[in-house]
């Protein structure tokens, strides 16, 4: 049992039911598509071998792959209890070291490559030490706080399935695999941005925790290649039964949007460049930099009563508090204005909260992600001019739904935002409201809905708020005035301080520069 519960780990190893399995080849069938050989290069124990056999009687190529070689054994008795005519051979191989050219190039058309390949990160297997993983690598060349901050990290899965479509580049053949809805996607994005030939593709959802008791958004990617394939659609059924799509998501103008049709109508309400919304604080150690009030006094994440200047603190609003529409029930340190800013300057400015902070040192010093490396001590992200603007428009990056808050100061401090959260810095209570009727409207909510997909894990974010065009978007609802052009300016040029300065950074007026860090 333990070491089954290791290979879920170590090789996301799920494997499938040979029902589950029956039922995506008789959807192959429905289809219309008849395999001339069979590939798949994880077999496991055979449930994909077998079903095959039992589901398309003129194959006469069957290839099953297999690291494990207790589990080729297996697949290999499954398959014996299987009468066919066709050439069947299971091999014991690592995905990772196969020459898949030379294989696929003897294999007669059309080819079916099916399988559920493993569903595990190579982020999570290097943590494990293990060996099975590809060559180690960035996989879409990011750059910069992209890479650093886990953009870079991938599912094994994903790499395998980019190979899998490139084999059948220019061929007649079938992809159908057991994978993350996510993972599916980001297959299909690459596909269709390299030219990889799809004629057509299909999502099919399915319930991972009844067939495999995983919680994790699954579905079965199932797509056709042909040499002019040019489909860069995909149709999205809600169950392996669906008859009828309940969406169509796709490539458009170089962007995977999530409804083709709502995009197409919307699309005029598109923006470049801008940057307007912005994330809130980043500083990954809440136990000291966020404080509760208790009695009146304020405690931090320790346990521990603490006493610091109100200058440094701010009412601090989390995604779980917008989505209630809670007021603050926290305060948070805030020891910078911009990001290029060094806390430094509470030595003087606030010695009592500098004090604390150094007392703590060990804590902060544990933060793990690299982009504290070379920062001065105690740096916190994604705090700029537009953190302590008076009033702000804010949503939930983690909640599955388009709705914005008003935010408004809190006893006399303007309220700050985590990073789980997206705002946009206004000036007045006027230009909030103003703000939030716009967003809130039918064109803006339709507009965003063409891009999200609910199942990421962050469906809303920064890039997606600001690829609405505010000026736009006013004039569709007719409401140009002083304040749109206002909010409408501020999209475009970088925000500074308008007339609300925290006393804390009372010394300096110039300098609010861009900031890149958020």
């Amino acid at each position: 049992m333990r070491d089954q519960k290791q290979r879920k780990v170590e090789f996301g190893d799920f494997q499938t039911p040979i029902s589950l399995a029956r039922e995506i080849c008789s959807l192959i069938v429905r289809s219309g598509f008849h395999p001339a050989s069979i590939l798949e290069p994880t077999c496991g124990t055979g449930s994909f071998l077998k079903a095959s056999l039992e589901t398309f009687p003129n194959v006469s190529r069957v290839l099953g792959f297999e690291i494990n070689p207790r589990y080729v054994s297996q697949a290999q008795q499954a398959i014996a209890q299987t009468s066919h005519h066709a050439s069947i051979d299971v091999y014991q191989s690592d995905f990772f070291f196969t020459n898949w050219s030379e294989v696929v190039a003897v294999l007669p058309e059309p080819i079916l490559v099916i399988g559920n390949p493993p569903w595990v990160t190579n982020a999570a297997l290097s943590m494990l030490g293990s060996n099975n993983v590809p060559t180690k690598s960035n996989l879409d060349n990011l750059r910069g706080i992209d890479a650093r901050t886990g953009k870079s990290n991938f599912d094994i899965s994903e790499w395998m399935m980019r190979k899998n479509i490139e084999w059948l580049m220019r061929k007649n053949g079938a992809l159908a695999m057991l994978c993350k809805t996510t993972v599916a996607r980001k297959v299909l994005l690459y596909a269709w941005q390299n030219d990889l030939r799809i004629d057509s593709a299909s999502m099919y959802l399915l319930d991972a925790q009844q067939y495999f008791g995983a919680s994790v958004d699954a579905c079965l990617l199932f797509l056709r290649s042909a040499p002019n394939g040019q489909s860069q659609e995909c149709r999205v059924f809600h169950s392996l039964q669906a008859q009828c799509p309940e969406s169509v998501f796709g490539l458009q103008d170089g962007m995977l949007v999530a409804d083709v049709t709502a995009y197409r109508k919307w699309k005029a309400l598109l923006g470049y460049g801008l940057r307007g919304w912005r994330s809130g604080i980043k500083h990954d150690c809440s136990k000291v930099f966020e404080l509760r009030l208790e009695s009146g006094r304020f405690v931090n994440g320790l346990g521990e009563f603490v006493d610091l200047e109100p200058e440094a603190l701010f009412p601090l609003l989390k995604s779980s508090d917008l989505a209630t529409h809670r007021k603050p029930r926290r305060w948070m340190i805030v020891p910078q204005r911009t990001i290029s800013d060094d806390p430094g300057h509470l030595r003087l400015d606030a010695p009592k909260t500098w004090n604390y902070l150094v007392g703590r040192a060990h804590l902060l010093d544990k933060r793990q992600s690299s982009i504290y490396k070379n920062r001065p001590p105690f740096s916190i992200f994604g705090v700029g001019p537009y953190t302590f603007a008076p009033w702000k428009v804010a949503i939930s990056g983690l909640y599955k739904k388009l709705e914005f808050v008003k935010v408004p100061p809190f006893q006399e401090r303007p309220t700050v935002l985590d990073d789980t959260c997206y705002f946009f810095p206004c000036e007045s209570e006027e230009e909030c409201n103003f703000l939030y009727e716009l967003v809130m409207s039918d064109p803006a909510r339709s507009f965003w809905s063409a891009f999200i997909f609910w199942d990421a894990k962050r469906p809303v974010t920064a890039q997606l708020l600001n690829s609405l065009d505010l000026m736009a978007l006013i004039r569709v609802l007719g409401k140009e005035c002083e304040i749109a052009r206002s909010l409408a300016e501020r999209q475009i040029v970088e925000y500074t301080a308008g007339s609300y300065q925290p006393l804390l950074f009372r010394e300096e007026t110039a300098g609010y520069g861009s900031d890149t860090g958020s």
